[in-house]
């Protein structure tokens, strides 16, 4: 007898236990593709804004401007901006204060961009942890619907006196759909993982590297006027 084997009849004639970790795993893989391209957008609009910022940094604008632009629009600055509103915030309001010391003065503006990039990168990084859950556990889950799927068909056949192949072959195909699902849900998962993690590594190579270079800029500014100089014209934009 020809049996209809398509994907569709296997998950409709499987066990519940089978069904319901193939349900499962469609919907992780579904809000994993969701964050995949949350993320992949996100990055990239990150990166953009950074860049933007950074140029228009290098392009010689005086720091207080800069800093009066970025504190306008704090929620859509880019998060490199953000680091550089926070850490000139601090060094205005301790030199208001007027602490005369420039390693004190250049101190503290370095302790609230470190506090302000821990901030950024954790935002940067939400979700991450998710995709590297779906891709070491997915196949294990799937794995343990096929285990039940074949103990499950092997019970059913113990009530047969003869057993061929034709009957052997539905039940274990049922089973085996559970791992094939497993491995859709993780794949995409770990590819998306790894690529992310390489551009948030980046991402964060760029911040340190402007939180020093801004931080030379406030240590030749810390002994001069209120009013901060503009970054030098002919620093490069990486």
């Amino acid at each position: 007898m020809n049996q209809d084997l398509s994907i569709f009849t296997l998950v409709l004639h499987a066990s519940f236990v089978v069904q319901l970790v193939i349900a499962g795993l469609l919907l992780t893989s579904l809000a994993s593709w969701t964050v995949i391209f949350a993320k992949l957008f996100g990055l990239r609009r990150v990166r953009t804004e950074n860049d933007d910022f950074e140029r228009e940094f290098w392009a010689g604008k005086n720091l207080t401007e800069l800093y009066n632009d970025a504190a306008k629009r704090t929620d859509t600055a880019a998060p490199m901006e953000r680091i550089f509103a926070s850490g000139m915030r601090e060094f205005l309001k301790l030199r208001e204060r007027r602490l005369a010391e420039a390693d004190a003065l250049l101190e503290g503006a370095r302790r609230a961009m470190r506090a302000s990039f821990q901030r950024e990168m954790d935002t940067i990084e939400s979700n991450l942890s998710f995709l590297a859950s779906v891709g070491s556990v997915s196949p294990y889950v799937g794995l343990f619907g096929t285990v039940w799927g074949i103990m499950h068909a092997f019970i059913g056949l113990s009530n047969l006196q003869q057993v061929t192949l034709a009957t052997v072959a539905p039940g274990i195909a049922e089973a085996l759909v559970a791992t094939a699902i497993g491995l859709f849900a993780a794949i995409p998962a770990v590819i998306a993982y790894n690529r992310f993690a390489r551009d948030i590594d980046r991402i964060a190579i760029q911040l340190e590297s402007y939180i020093e270079e801004f931080s030379n800029i406030l240590h030749r500014n810390a002994g001069h006027s209120p009013a901060p100089a503009a970054a030098p014209a002919a620093a490069p934009v990486r």
